[in-house]
């Protein structure tokens, strides 16, 4: 059976995330392109920016963003101290822990603190 090991892991996240971080930007240019088209066309595309599923949306591209960033750090640590290819599992670990570290307290400020859920509402809370 095979089994996925760390390495693999992490070219797969790192590929992953990449493509995450390239399809935000085309969707940031297509949104800015509605700019053209006058302030209510512009207007009208960024009103999905404040609905709940576009923050899990925008919270997952962080996600992607971190990981991308602290693997990029690992990567190049490996790639310029040869010495590090024996600790690339420790520090695949280390990536992996500090983005659920960061993830965490960016997590807490945009969905915790996000007043706009759904279930948040005057008329499911009964205010």
């Amino acid at each position: 059976m095979y089994q996925l090991k760390e390495g693999q892991l992490a070219y797969i996240f790192h590929r992953v995330s990449g493509l995450a971080v390239v399809l935000f930007l085309f969707v940031h240019i297509v949104e800015n392109f509605f700019l053209l088209m006058g302030e209510d066309a512009y207007n009208a595309a960024i009103g999905i920016y404040d609905t709940w599923y576009f923050r899990i949306g925008e919270f997952g591209l962080i996600a992607a963003v971190v990981y991308h960033a602290l693997n990029g750090i690992r990567i190049i640590t490996i790639d310029f101290w040869s010495a590090s290819t024996q600790y690339h599992k420790q520090m695949f670990y280390v990536v992996m822990i500090l983005t659920a570290i960061i993830l965490a307290w960016i997590g807490k400020i945009m969905l915790l603190d996000y007043p706009h859920w759904p279930w948040m509402t005057s008329e499911v809370l009964h205010i």
